[in-house]
């Protein structure tokens, strides 16, 4: 492939003073139901306080700060984090572990969450035991920089911290109607509402589009099925999720579907077929080692927004998927994207790199 520049740059970053508890020797006490707003601009990791083989795929430390947490009594607490301000689309992301501070032997991993938006997001600790010191590390996702509340509680708030399915490598649809089923189930017998919330791609928080009321019919049984027609606002993939709610608030909301819808105004590309139109994102796949694992950040160079996220290992049957469908983003007047890779060779240490890849049209 050509057209591949690489960029070697420095972070430039607006001087910014540390949280107190940057280190974990200084982490925050935190006292149940207090809310706290904190930052992770400015902050840095201290590598032998933490083991990413511990957390596997789920996140890279770059500007981590630490909280402790003791529950006055057993039983299920949520971590509630609202009112995100980042620099990206990413957010943050939250680990929740026992053990002594600073000895990641003595680590045991109770959740480990990379959230992926701004939305106000809980994360549900069962089991905890009263009295017993939980640390919490709080991380900008991906190398996010952000502001946010932070709160220990016994009643969840916003939305549950589910990660998003990966976009369809796929050709969007040619219709702005689209139509959303989805089911109640039994087991939650106090939900009175459903929350149809939307997303765009590129949108840092979702919207509420509807509230739907769980209804029942004359024989006093509960509805089940559920469908809504909606309509997109434009061009673009959308991310929808539905949630059930209800009055009693001991009750956290549940999630029932997430779904990624797209639309176009070009004719969709069916499989085999070859589109002269149509724009694609082919990633370097053959850049790299044979069997390395490979991550992939694809976002807007312009204002660093978060594209698409991709991770696959360098085998033949996995080539395909380096073609990225990408003509929402040319339709938004991008004509190259910047991608951060990390390459994790079967051999060797892994490293790092920056890339300016064009968007490509096969057949021009």
């Amino acid at each position: 492939m050509t057209g591949v520049v690489l960029l070697v740059f420095g972070n430039i970053l607006a001087a910014r003073a540390q949280v107190a508890n940057d280190n974990i020797e200084n982490r925050r006490l935190l006292r149940a139901e207090e809310t706290i707003t904190s930052t992770t601009t400015g902050c840095t990791v201290q590598p032998g306080c933490v083991d990413e083989r511990l957390t596997g795929r789920c996140i890279e430390y770059h500007n981590d700060q630490w909280f402790e947490f003791r529950p006055p009594a057993a039983g299920t607490y949520y971590v509630n984090i609202g009112g995100q301000r980042c620099r990206d689309v990413r957010g943050v992301q939250l680990v929740v572990l026992t053990g002594t501070p600073c000895e990641p032997a003595t680590y045991r991993i109770l959740s480990c969450t990379s959230f992926g938006t701004q939305d106000d997001l809980f994360v549900t600790l069962p089991n905890l035991q009263a009295g017993v010191p939980y640390l919490l590390d709080v991380d900008g996702y991906l190398k996010d920089y952000c502001t946010f509340t932070l709160q220990v509680s016994g009643r969840a708030r916003g939305l549950p911290a589910v990660p998003a399915p990966g976009i369809p490598n796929t050709s969007p649809g040619n219709s702005r109607f689209i139509e959303l089923s989805w089911e109640v189930p039994d087991s939650l017998p106090t939900a009175t509402y459903c929350r149809v919330l939307r997303r765009e791609q590129r949108g840092f928080r979702a919207t509420e589009i509807r509230r739907v009321p769980i209804t029942r019919n004359v024989y006093g049984t509960r509805r089940a099925a559920y469908t809504l027609t909606d309509t997109l606002p434009g061009v673009g993939q959308y991310f929808y999720q539905v949630v059930a709610e209800g009055d009693d608030a001991t009750e956290p909301p549940a999630l029932l579907r997430q779904q990624w819808v797209g639309y176009s105004l070009l004719r969709p590309v069916y499989a085999g077929a070859i589109d002269g139109g149509t724009t694609f994102l082919d990633l370097p796949l053959a850049r790299y080692p044979r069997g390395a694992y490979v991550s992939f950040l694809v976002t807007n160079p312009q204002n660093g927004n978060l594209l698409r996220a991709l991770s696959l290992t360098n085998q033949p049957g996995d080539v395909r998927r380096a073609r990225l469908y990408a003509q929402p983003w040319r339709d938004a007047g991008l004509r190259q994207v910047a991608v951060d890779v990390t390459c994790r060779p079967v051999r060797g240490s892994a490293y790092t790199e920056h890339l300016l890849l064009p968007l490509s049209t096969p057949g021009y």
